[in-house]
């Protein structure tokens, strides 16, 4: 029980402290969220992703391996969120919202602080990789299981190029593959800019919260969220056996894997109307009840 709660304080409850002082900032002062998520998005997103990955140790294997990894997670969740969202017998826009609500992690905001704070700089590489992959998915796949089916592959396409992080993952390959020596002031700039991006996006975090509200049918909620906290770990942890995944590697993509539903699930639900109410309550319920998940997965993965 010491472990675990010493766990808990370690990795998990600072997020939720720097969140708070987010949701309280956002009650009391008039805090625009798209603002605080536009200068991440555009500017310490992208710089974090190049900064980490050019100063890290990871070869092109294991860039693939995590991109891979993480298609595969996400694609077997939805799987196993469609076989439910059927067997609950929901209509086309719940079966969308429940889907996403299911499928895409809160990498960003939770998951990146809580790799950095249990597992440390290599696991955050990796786990950076993990956070634009799912990216990628959730403006892609997302998008269209969001429409339900109305998002052509034009749109899809056009979508990844407006994601700032790709770029800045592209361009961290094209120094790595090339092992070009990356210039002192961009070097300096983008670790700088970096550095801003994980406490922006706990803090972030809460004032996005501070709008979600508990909505939603009992058995769906239930199920959805489960799914996310239990099924998801579940299946990252036989895939990273299937590829005999070990390490910082392991580590990153197993506790991401196992995190709440991305607060950016709700931006889609709203923008497709696909049920945003039922959206905002898994990733409600799921953010609350993550420390019941994380705190005894930081165990197994030996934090």
């Amino acid at each position: 029980m010491n472990e675990y709660l010493s766990l808990f304080l370690n990795n998990i409850l600072p997020i939720f402290l720097a969140a708070g002082a987010g949701y309280f900032l956002a009650k009391w002062l008039p805090i625009q969220a798209k603002t605080l998520s536009s200068i991440t998005f555009y500017i310490f997103g992208p710089s974090l992703v190049f900064s980490i990955l050019t100063q890290s140790n990871l070869g092109n294997g294991d860039l693939f391996q995590v991109i891979l990894v993480g298609i595969l997670c996400v694609s077997g969740v939805g799987i196993v969120a469609w076989i439910c969202g059927r067997l609950l017998h929901l209509q086309r826009s719940a079966l969308a919202a429940f889907m996403i609500s299911a499928m895409f992690m809160n990498a960003g905001n939770f998951g990146m602080p809580v790799t950095l704070f249990a597992f440390g700089e290599d696991a955050l590489a990796f786990a950076s990789v993990f956070f634009v992959t799912n990216l990628l998915l959730v403006n892609t796949l997302g998008v269209f299981i969001a429409s339900l089916g109305r998002a052509t592959l034009a749109q899809a396409a056009l979508n990844l190029l407006k994601l700032p992080a790709l770029y800045g993952l592209i361009l961290a390959v094209i120094f790595m593959m090339t092992g070009w020596e990356v210039p002192l002031p961009l070097a300096r700039t983008t670790k700088l800019l970096g550095d801003a991006s994980i406490p922006t996006l706990m803090v972030l975090l809460g004032v996005q919260f501070h709008s979600i509200r508990l909505k939603g049918n009992l058995a769906p909620l239930a199920t959805g969220s489960a799914i996310r906290l239990l099924v998801s770990p579940t299946i990252m942890l036989g895939i990273s056996a299937l590829f005999g995944l070990q390490g910082a590697l392991r580590q990153a993509v197993v506790l991401e894997s196992a995190m709440p539903s991305a607060v950016l699930n709700t931006v889609l639900a709203t923008q497709y109307d696909a049920d945003p109410p039922y959206v905002a309550g898994v990733v409600a319920i799921t953010t609350l009840l993550s420390p019941l998940v994380l705190t005894p997965l930081l165990a197994y993965l030996g934090a």
